[in-house]
């Protein structure tokens, strides 16, 4: 069987959060995503123009069994910008992983956590850095 056409790409992430709020703040307040739609108190989609995460309060089981996720990254447009980025947020009292490196095929990039602790990569990498944003 013949494979179908590409896809346009991976667009969308669903976590589970415990603190729906803080979560909140962190994507719309610090990192500038949109709120797109709050269907109910327990769940609330956002979008920063072509992507779309999805945060969905954590029911009791998923809880326990925790999020089986490594990390979700942010595209950033020049390298610079990822300094910048660590800077801000190291002052907005949010947790470092990582401070920011160069990677080897030319990317740079952090980690950091989520209120929820999921950790973000905020990351330059040039084969993707223009497209969509």
């Amino acid at each position: 069987m013949k494979r179908p056409p590409a896809t346009g790409g991976m667009r969308h992430v669903a976590l589970n959060v415990t603190d729906l709020p803080a979560c909140e703040h962190f994507y719309v307040d610090l990192l500038g995503m949109e709120i797109e739609w709050r269907p109910d108190p327990e769940n609330l989609y956002l979008s920063s123009g072509c992507d779309n995460l999805a945060l969905h309060v954590a029911s009791e089981g998923i809880v326990e069994q925790g999020q089986r996720l490594d990390h979700i990254g942010f595209i950033l447009r020049q390298a610079d910008d990822v300094d910048a980025w660590y800077e801000f947020l190291l002052a907005h009292d949010v947790k470092m992983a990582m401070k920011p490196r160069t990677h080897r095929d030319g990317a740079r990039s952090f980690y950091c956590y989520d209120p929820g602790g999921n950790p973000v990569q905020m990351i330059f990498h040039p084969p993707i850095a223009g497209q969509c944003i």
